[in-house]
């Protein structure tokens, strides 16, 4: 099996190109879309998944989540929870033990989704446990990314508000990124072990 460095420097990877998702982005605020769009990820044998909550800037104060990411290789759907809550389709595809979803930290992930509505995850892989098997250490999605492709993935839209009426376009190509980057992740480590 391939090894991988365990660990990188920051200040290696601000000298790497970065790299964002170039696929279709589809923004979803209504449970009719959502519907739409399960159905065109329920084809899939994995998809990158991730979540973003507006940021508190209040101690104690804690927002539930407002969006969540599904991507394939070439397109992402952003879920606005904060519109459409937590429809049946979606619980579906969280449910669905035959469809990989790929993400980091996904834990957190699960328990923000279950403050919405409560499921029965199923068919959740944990990167930062299955980079582990290859050698790398690190936990941000941006030093696995680094290690992996030697490049970089901008963090810059984080601490954004992602539930502004509109999101930006940079809002958009931030989430769409980081729910590819964990598919991509997951591929090409599979693609070692074939």
């Amino acid at each position: 099996m391939n090894h991988y460095e365990a660990h990188i420097e920051k200040s290696e990877i601000s000298t790497m190109p970065t790299v964002t998702f170039e696929g279709r982005i589809i923004t979803i605020d209504t449970v009719k879309d959502t519907d739409i769009a399960i159905k065109a990820l329920s084809t899939e044998k994995a998809i990158g998944i991730d979540t973003e909550t507006r940021p508190s800037f209040r101690k104690g104060v804690q927002h539930d989540v407002s969006l969540i990411q599904l991507s394939t290789k070439d397109t992402c759907f952003l879920i606005r929870l904060n519109r459409v809550g937590i429809p049946d389709s979606l619980i579906s595809l969280l449910e669905n033990k035959d469809i990989a979803k790929i993400g980091l930290s996904l834990h957190d992930d699960r328990q923000a989704l279950c403050k919405r509505r409560n499921f029965n995850a199923a068919g959740f892989v944990e990167l930062q446990q299955l980079v582990k098997e290859y050698g790398i250490e690190e936990m941000s999605l941006q030093k696995i990314f680094a290690i992996i492709f030697k490049q970089r993935i901008s963090k810059s839209q984080q601490l954004s508000n992602w539930e502004n009426d509109v999101l930006t376009d940079r809002q958009k190509i931030y989430a769409a990124t980081d729910a590819w980057s964990c598919l991509r992740i997951y591929n090409q480590l599979k693609q070692i072990n074939e």
